[in-house]
């Protein structure tokens, strides 16, 4: 079983490339070292929505300790350390792989 969170940001246009820097070059490797996958990202810059998909091996309970870890870490908080504000609207759902 893989518990799969959806997340999707409208992210500032006028930040939306360095939204994406951090979030290869800073985000991802500090959420894999979490325990997380990530299974997409995906950029749509026309409309300056930014896509992506996390996952955990195991079930929902697994998911929510693995986060709440993750939260409160200090390589998270590095990671966030001096970061504006890159997203407009959030939004987070745990979502079933079909294919």
């Amino acid at each position: 079983m893989t518990t799969t969170q959806l997340r999707r940001y409208v992210v500032k246009p006028e930040l939306f490339d360095e939204f994406v820097e951090w979030f290869t070059t800073r985000l991802t490797p500090v959420r894999e070292a979490a325990g997380f996958t990530v299974a997409f990202a995906a950029a749509n810059r026309e409309r300056s929505e930014f896509v992506w998909a996390v996952s955990v091996d195991g079930d929902r309970d697994r998911f929510d300790a693995i986060d709440a870890a993750y939260a409160a870490s200090p390589e998270r908080a590095a990671a966030f350390e001096g970061v504006p504000q890159f997203a407009n609207d959030m939004q987070l759902d745990f979502v079933e792989r079909l294919k």
